[in-house]
């Protein structure tokens, strides 16, 4: 069956518009106590960023989880991969994140963690949207479910992630810059980082409930760039709004995407004999990450872009090493989903044992070029990807990039955007291509 309202990471959406809405909010904490309840299990915990609208939110989930008599702790202010860990540890049924990760303030979400610390499967989320089309009820009031607030989540969480790392690790001598892009990580990632010896210079770590992501953070690297050259630190590391993500720059400046940063953890892991099968990346992986892990005899498989697709390939393959091009990246050996901070602790931990600069472990991976362009469309309007026009223009621009490149069309999950990504061996051939197609959609979106 089609969902109508979980995408590929959850639900997310414009708040106040259908279905990010404290009406819907409550209907589906309903839902999701009484589906848990229905398997056994009816505890709870919750986390959010910072954005605005998590406190309603919160509230209205809170309420309708209650109704359901699900038992509720509260986290407050906490990275997407916190909420994967503390539900596992706390022994919880499931764990709800209130976050639209990367996206602007205005707009907000619902993610979600089963017991083992991983995204729900498709059964069950299909059985919570049956249950929100059903009329709500409420348990007998001494079945209500309670409330509370857990006190140590950051203190728990920072110790996990520090536990990463072998314990005689110091990261003293290195000099970095954290972004924080005023999300979700604020606190907590500044004090791993310096509870393990690096000295921490910070930036985007000022949240206001509006600022999330606004300048800051791995969509927008140039203020991380610049703080780095300027501080003349070793690396800049940044995390988007939920934590999930990271991207990094070298001591130039220079942006090191997700590829790149998954090349270095997988190398070390190969040269250390603790890589486990091969990588796994998506759809939008650079060629140049495939090639690089072939001229070493790592295997590497494709998945459908969206972590949850990178971690099925994982999970069928018992491989422990995936990602994406935008940050996410998983280590199964240490967490059970993508975390910004945990990888970021990898990467390092990878250049003190190498003696490597971050430019330096990258140089051996030669990226293709590739060009990404979003074309927005309005929610609900018809796809254009099955347009014959927009068929034919991706026939014609691979039968001239030839079998050296790459051209992909997709729609994304978690904003109304159709990405069009072509990747070739000449830069300004990719321009081109991708500049085309682009305009193909566009006029056919536009009518």
């Amino acid at each position: 069956m089609e969902k109508r309202y979980f995408g590929t990471d959850g639900i997310r959406g414009r708040v106040g518009s259908s279905p990010i809405t404290p009406e819907f909010m409550l209907k589906l904490g309903w839902a999701v106590g009484t589906a848990f309840r229905h398997h056994g299990g009816c505890r709870v915990i919750i986390g959010k960023d910072t954005r605005i609208s998590g406190y309603m939110f919160e509230s209205a989930l809170e309420a309708g989880l209650s109704a359901a008599g699900a038992h509720v702790q509260l986290l407050g202010p906490m990275p997407t991969p916190a909420i994967a860990y503390l539900t596992r540890t706390f022994m919880a049924d499931v764990g709800i994140v209130i976050s639209a990760s990367h996206n602007p303030f205005y707009d907000n979400g619902i993610k979600f963690f089963s017991a083992v610390g991983s995204k729900l499967p498709d059964s069950l989320e299909l059985e919570i949207e049956r249950l929100v089309d059903e009329p709500m009820t409420v348990v007998d009031s001494a079945q209500l479910g309670k409330v509370s607030r857990v006190e140590d989540a950051s203190g728990r969480y920072i110790e996990f992630c520090k536990s990463s790392v072998p314990t005689s690790t110091s990261f003293k001598g290195f000099k970095l810059v954290l972004d924080c892009a005023h999300g979700a990580t604020y606190k907590v990632a500044p004090s791993v980082f310096r509870e393990l010896g690096a000295e921490v210079k910070v930036i985007g770590a000022s949240p206001d409930g509006l600022n999330i992501n606004e300048g800051v953070g791995s969509t927008h690297m140039a203020a991380l760039s610049q703080a780095v050259v300027e501080h003349e630190a070793d690396l800049g590391i940044a995390f988007d709004g939920d934590g999930d993500r990271v991207l990094m720059v070298d001591h130039a400046g220079n942006e090191v995407d997700g590829d790149e940063l998954l090349y270095i953890i997988a190398l070390d892991l190969h040269e250390r004999g603790l890589l486990r099968g091969g990588v796994a990346g998506t759809l939008m992986t650079n060629l140049g990450l495939e090639l690089a892990l072939r001229e070493r005899d790592i295997p590497f498989v494709r998945a459908n872009v969206g972590d949850r697709y990178v971690m099925a390939q994982l999970r069928e393959r018992d491989w422990i090493v995936g990602g994406e091009s935008s940050g996410h990246i998983v280590c199964l050996h240490h967490t059970s989903t993508g975390d910004g901070i945990i990888a970021a602790l990898q990467v390092l931990k990878a250049l003190q044992s190498s003696g490597r600069t971050l430019a330096q472990a990258c140089a051996s991976m030669h990226k293709c070029p590739q060009k990404l362009i979003n074309v927005r469309y309005a929610p609900g309007a018809t796809s254009p990807l099955e347009q014959s026009a927009v068929k034919a223009a991706v026939v014609e621009a691979e039968q001239r990039l030839g079998e050296a490149g790459r051209v992909l069309l997709r729609l994304s999950g978690t904003e109304p955007l159709v990405r069009v990504m072509v990747e070739g061996q000449d830069a300004a051939q990719v321009e081109r291509e991708a500049a085309a197609l682009a305009d193909v959609v566009a006029q056919i979106l536009n009518g």
